[in-house]
């Protein structure tokens, strides 16, 4: 056995060796100053602080923070500060060294570092909703201190995203769900475009192995072709740029399987019919870095004489950079074999920045050695918004997420001011988000906008170019249906302050009419009183009950007496929550017969299991309204707040919710049906109209499905049809079926599934 244990220490030994030396190898490959010595110190000191400690997958510890430490130097290209960092980033959280020790013995720099990575360790999120967004705000503002905390955060994430197979189901889930959630959005954000696209991709084989695979085996069947028409489309262009002497390469751009998922679910399309997952890039070396911009349109004009461009597809980021610091010339031009092909043209410093953001822009600054400069306008402008919204609290922990996404996902619009100022928005925002951008008193006060010289309301939709004058009156205050259409974070948190100020006040106010109305009857005002009569009028919460009597929408009267001296025998009232049951047996289901028992989960539950649901235990299942999942949809359960079991689909929003904020109550969920019971489904149709065709429809899904219509609606008009048919089916593979069925009838164009 100690000949055993001492081969296997060897082996772990070069193991960790040949892993540092190809980190070192690296980090001297790059154009940061040669601190070696410093490196070694942290790693010599990092292997002793985890000796002996293995991971999960039986890999000594130390191989995950020089994993880290190697994504950090050659994927985002950071310098000897955040690889040593790196290295230590987990010494403080596991071991009984201090981030004083990191201080004293690496400086005051990398213990900053590492005490900020330490705050936000074991994923952003604890066990509890407020907790994790008090360390979501750590996280941001640690990360306003210093940007290579959330760059180090973003390598860990990747690391243990690449190395998750070794995690239970239900743990992957919430890694994978926290992931596309926040980190791929951060790393998006941060201009970290390929570690984005493999955080996406990676989620998705988790949550989805299945539809994964089918995509990533379509994508090799189509490859030939792919190359063909690559080949073929770039011949001409080659020509023209050889001509003119450029030097350039031409790179084949494949969609990733995530992206070319994402939009076949929110385009209702097939993988067939997704026609830019081919793209090309042009990268070239300008002859001065002064006239790449123009060398950019050069290549523009030129291929626009071999091919016609399509004449909105034209996206100009060289005069106009993304927040992002992303920089290309987007056009998209019509092959001759009569496909749209988008070409991005862009320098090899743009293509640098693209693929490695913020990290990349120090290659490219005159004489300059270090890591980082403390003057990035558009990252302190990001920092900026996100300090913005921490000034007030958001009293939900998922609202303030929700905040944060929003400005993380925005792709940017240009706007200008009446004296011809640039202003950047967020894709999709309104007049109203104009406004508050500016300053939040022209927000709350904002009654219309003049949007190039004519006059529009608050919820008018800007577009890039529009310039924009914002029309206020003193008489105008928030009004509650303004969230419904504002889109930026700033604008939302500011009107949700200013809403919640004055529905303290009004509750205060209530809170008053309700004592002295009280008092008037002899009697004291408690919150058992207050809670009885906002029951009475059919209110659900106190505050919004006090909130009503402040705002006079609920006058208090004899009856409310009544009530307090129990003279009502129960009105009945809402009876709360009521569960939504998608599925029925092969009869009609009685009315009077009892909901069967909800299973409840006991204490001590395994719940790193899977749970199987059967055709004899659904009905122990809660299944929420938010997706209606059926047999055959990739689900996980939640054990719920009295600990009984959610069935939600993986897709679900309400299901990625619960993933980054409630991790450790998602379990693994499994269908074990055997086609006894229906499920509701529902297909949309749309087509040429012709004589028949509604026959045909019902006969391929009554006679050859075997399959019960509930309701069809079709409508007809100028030649063409639109419609949808609800179906009662045992699982998805029914729906997949009908719609495949459906699919062959003449006339029939778009058949998709949509609940």
């Amino acid at each position: 056995m100690d000949d055993e244990h001492k081969r296997q220490e060897i082996a772990d030994e070069k193991l960790i060796n040949d892993a540092f030396q190809r980190l070192l190898d690296s980090y001297l490959a790059s154009r940061h100053r040669k601190k070696v010595d410093i490196i070694t110190k942290a790693f010599n000191f990092a292997k002793q602080a985890h000796k002996g400690v293995r991971r999960l997958s039986g890999e000594p510890y130390i191989m995950h923070p020089i994993a880290v430490a190697q994504i950090a130097s050659e994927e985002v290209g950071l310098g000897s500060t955040s690889i040593c960092a790196a290295l230590l980033h987990d010494v403080v959280e596991d071991t009984d060294y201090t981030v004083e020790d990191i201080g004293n013995i690496f400086g005051p720099k990398i213990a900053q570092i590492v005490d900020g990575l330490t705050k936000i360790s074991g994923g952003i999120f604890g066990e509890q909703a407020s907790a994790q967004a008090e360390n979501f705000k750590k996280l941001l503002l640690t990360m306003s201190d210093d940007i290579r905390v959330i760059l180090i955060k973003i390598c860990d994430r990747l690391h243990n995203m690449r190395t998750l197979q070794s995690q239970p189901a239900n743990k992957q889930y919430k890694i994978a769900g926290e992931t596309l959630y926040i980190y791929a959005p951060l790393a998006n954000r941060l201009g970290l475009y390929k570690i984005k696209s493999e955080l996406e991709n990676l989620s998705f084989s988790y949550e989805h192995p299945e539809e994964y695979q089918s995509i990533k085996q379509k994508l090799a069947s189509t490859e030939a072709s792919r190359h063909e028409l690559f080949d073929l489309f770039t011949a001409p262009i080659e020509e023209s740029l050889n001509k003119m002497g450029i030097k350039y390469h031409i790179k084949e751009r494949v969609k990733t399987p995530y992206s070319i998922w994402s939009k076949m679910q929110n385009k209702h399309v097939t993988f067939d019919e997704i026609y830019d997952i081919l793209a090309v890039r042009i990268i070239f070396t300008p002859n001065k870095r002064e006239e790449e911009v123009n060398e950019c349109f050069n290549i523009y004009v030129a291929i626009s004489k071999i091919y016609k461009s399509h004449p909105d597809r034209l996206r100009d980021w060289l005069n106009h950079p993304k927040a992002n610091g992303y920089q290309a010339l987007h056009v998209t031009l019509m092959s001759k074999q009569g496909r749209w092909i988008e070409v991005q043209i862009r320098s090899d410093r743009m293509d640098e920045i693209a693929e490695q953001g913020f990290a990349a822009h120090w290659k490219y600054k005159d004489g300059e050695q270090g890591e980082f400069s403390e003057d990035e306008s558009e990252l302190n402008e990001w920092l900026r918004t996100i300090k913005e919204i921490l000034d007030d609290p958001q009293p939900d922990a998922m609202d303030f997420l929700d905040a944060i996404k929003l400005n993380l996902f925005a792709s940017e619009i240009f706007v200008f001011t009446p004296k011809g100022e640039i202003k950047t928005m967020p894709a999709g925002c309104t007049a109203l988000d104009f406004a508050f951008s500016i300053h939040t008193f022209l927000g709350s006060h904002c009654i219309g906008a003049k949007v190039n010289h004519k006059l529009v309301p608050l919820s008018h939709k800007l577009q890039s170019g529009d310039q924009v004058e914002i029309l206020t009156s003193k008489s105008q205050h928030v009004q509650p249906s303004w969230i419904n259409f504002v889109s930026s974070a700033k604008a939302k948190a500011k009107i949700q302050a200013i809403l919640r100020r004055k529905s303290r006040e009004s509750q205060k106010k209530g809170e008053d009419l309700l004592t002295q109305f009280l008092q008037k009857h002899e009697k004291e005002y408690t919150t058992a009183a207050a809670d009885q009569l906002a029951a009475f009028h059919e209110v659900s919460k106190r505050e919004d009950f006090l909130q009503a009597l402040g705002e006079k929408t609920i006058i208090l009267g004899n009856e409310d007496i009544d009530e307090l001296n129990g003279k009502h025998k129960n009105k009945g009232g809402k009876t709360g929550w009521r569960r939504y049951v998608p599925f029925i047996g092969p009869g009609k289901p009685k009315e009077e017969e009892k909901a069967p028992e909800l299973f409840v989960v006991p204490e001590k539950f395994n719940r790193k299991k899977p749970i199987y649901i059967n055709d004899d235990n659904i009905s122990q299942y809660k299944f929420p309204n938010c997706c209606h999942p059926i047999p055959g949809d990739d689900v996980l359960g939640f054990i719920d707040n009295k600990n009984r079991i959610e069935i939600h689909k993986r897709t679900c929003p309400v299901a990625n919710k619960l993933k980054t904020s409630y991790g450790n109550r998602i379990l693994d969920a499994k269908w074990d049906m055997h086609k006894r019971l229906y499920f509701d489904a529902t297909v949309r149709l749309e087509g040429i109209d012709r004589m028949g065709i509604l026959v045909d429809m019902s006969r391929v899904i009554t006679s050859q499905m075997n399959v019960n219509i509930r309701r069809l609606t079709i409508e007809g008009a100028d030649g063409v049809f639109s419609g949808s048919v609800e179906l009662r089916v045992h699982d998805r593979e029914d729906v997949k079926a009908i719609v495949s069925n459906l699919k062959k009838i003449e006339g029939v164009q778009n058949v998709n599934q949509i609940v």
